[in-house]
C-alpha cells in the first residue's frame, strides 16, 4: 500500500472510508452497520461516499482485498526456510503465528463473508492471492519435497489452509477456561504434524 504522502485526495478519501467500514464491520457486523455510520466515522458527509463506492457491498469488496489478513501474510512465508516439505511447513507457520499472533480479525472477516455473503466474495479474494501463493505452491511440490507423486497441487493446498483455518477457528471457540486443557491445549505446530503425517501407524505392506 501507498504512503499516505504519496495518495492523492480522492485516494486518502477512498482509504479512509474502508478503514471505517472495516472497523464498524468488526465491531458491528456488515447488516448492523450503515452508509451514514461509515460516512460519520470516516469524517464525510453521506453524498461524499458514493462518489468512490456505489454501495457498501462493493465497499466490502474493497476491504476484503485491502484488509484481509491472507493477503499479508503470502510475503511472509516466502522468507521461510526448509529442504524440505515438514520443515518448510513448520517454519512458515512459526512466522505465521508471529504475523496474525491473537488479533481476530482474520476470523471475524471470514465470518462476515461465509454468515451475510455465504462467500459470494471468496473467487476474487482467491484470483488476487494465486498469483502470490504460486511460488509458495510450487517450492510445496518441489520434487524434493517428499509429498507423494499422486497428490494434486491445489488439493493439497485446500488441505493445508483447511488445517491452519481450524486450528484458529478451534483457538477461538475454545479459549474458555473451563473447556478441559487437553482440548485447549494444543499448537498450529500440533496440527500441521498431523496434517503433515496424519494419524494413523504406518502399516506393514501385505506381500
Amino acid at each position: 500500500m501507498a504512503s499516505d504522502e504519496m495518495l492523492t485526495k480522492g485516494e486518502r478519501t477512498r482509504q479512509a472510508v474502508v478503514d471505517a467500514a472495516y472497523n464498524l464491520f468488526l465491531e458491528n457486523g456488515y447488516s448492523a452497520t450503515s452508509m451514514r455510520q461509515i460516512a460519520e466515522r470516516a469524517g464525510l458527509a453521506l453524498g461524499g461516499i458514493y462518489n468512490h463506492f456505489a454501495s457498501k457491498d462493493e465497499i466490502f469488496q474493497a476491504l476484503i482485498i485491502d484488509k484481509h489478513p491472507v493477503i499479508r501474510i503470502f510475503p511472509v512465508l516466502q522468507t521461510a526456510p526448509g529442504n524440505t516439505t515438514s520443515e518448510f511447513v513448520h517454519n512458515a507457520a512459526r512466522l505465521l503465528q508471529a504475523e496474525m499472533g491473537n488479533d481476530p480479525t482474520f476470523m471475524k472477516l471470514m465470518f462476515i463473508e461465509i454468515v451475510e455473503f455465504n462467500g459470494r466474495h471468496l473467487p476474487k479474494l482467491i484470483n488476487t492471492i494465486f498469483p502470490m501463493a504460486q511460488p509458495l505452491f510450487e517450492r510445496f511440490m518441489s520434487p524434493n519435497g517428499g509429498v507423494r507423486d499422486n497428490l494434486p497441487t491445489l488439493k493439497v493446498i485446500r488441505l493445508l489452509v483447511g488445517t491452519i483455518l481450524s486450528y484458529y477457528l478451534t483457538e477461538i471457540l475454545l479459549s474458555d477456561d473451563s473447556i478441559p486443557a487437553g482440548l485447549r491445549e494444543a499448537s498450529l505446530d500440533d496440527f500441521l504434524e498431523t496434517f503433515l503425517h496424519g494419524i494413523l501407524e504406518s502399516q506393514p505392506v501385505k506381500s
